[in-house]
């Protein structure tokens, strides 16, 4: 039996569940032992993935400079921070792939359609530039909700953002685009096929 999938599977859910478990351990232990608890997690998926998808050690790194900043002063500011630096980590990529193609969005789509059409490649670019937008709007928010626990308004605000409305956002964004995605295709293969006939 692959045991790594498993694993994946595992990591994937700790980090979606990162506010969560920020939420509840904040409230029973010391910002010093879960910051100490996430670079360790963090640290392991990183070697177990061998530093070479950047996405994975980008996002590792961003966990790691948060926890350790919490680590460092004791501040509960580093780990609540880390939202922030992960959008601001996948602006970053995809916002390099615009101006260094393909873009991100092309590249996994070029995992299913090696061959694809000019029309394809130019809606690959507006998706990634809407999922720049994307990850700038949820970045700003999660700042917001920072702030909001900074100011004394407690952590309630930050969980219901980043635990579970930039999750929803993040699936109708990815619903949306999957339906459109569709009829897309149908008239690019309907172009195609009318070049066919000419």
């Amino acid at each position: 039996m692959n045991k790594v999938p498993w694993r994946n599977m595992g990591y994937g859910l700790l980090f979606a569940l990162y506010p969560l478990l920020v939420y509840l351990g904040l409230r029973y232990f010391d910002p010093r032992w879960l910051a100490l608890l996430l670079i360790v997690a963090a640290s392991s998926r990183l070697v177990r993935a061998g530093f070479s998808r950047r996405i994975q050690v980008l996002a590792g790194v961003a966990v790691i400079a948060a926890a350790g900043y919490t680590l460092l002063t004791g501040s509960e500011l580093g780990i609540l921070l880390y939202p922030v630096l992960v959008n601001a980590v996948l602006l970053s990529l995809f916002g390099a792939s615009l101006l260094q193609p393909p873009t991100i969005v092309e590249t996994l789509a070029r995992i299913k359609e090696p061959d694809l059409p000019e029309a394809a490649i130019s809606y690959t670019r507006k998706v990634t530039q809407l999922w720049c937008l994307f990850f700038l709007f949820n970045g700003f928010i999660a700042m917001v909700t920072v702030a909001l626990v900074t100011q004394g308004f407690g952590r309630e605000w930050w969980l219901l953002y980043n635990g579970f409305l930039a999750y929803v956002l993040m699936g109708t964004l990815l619903a949306g685009e999957l339906l459109v995605r569709k009829r897309v295709r149908s008239r690019i293969s309907g172009i195609e096929r009318n070049h066919e006939r000419a």
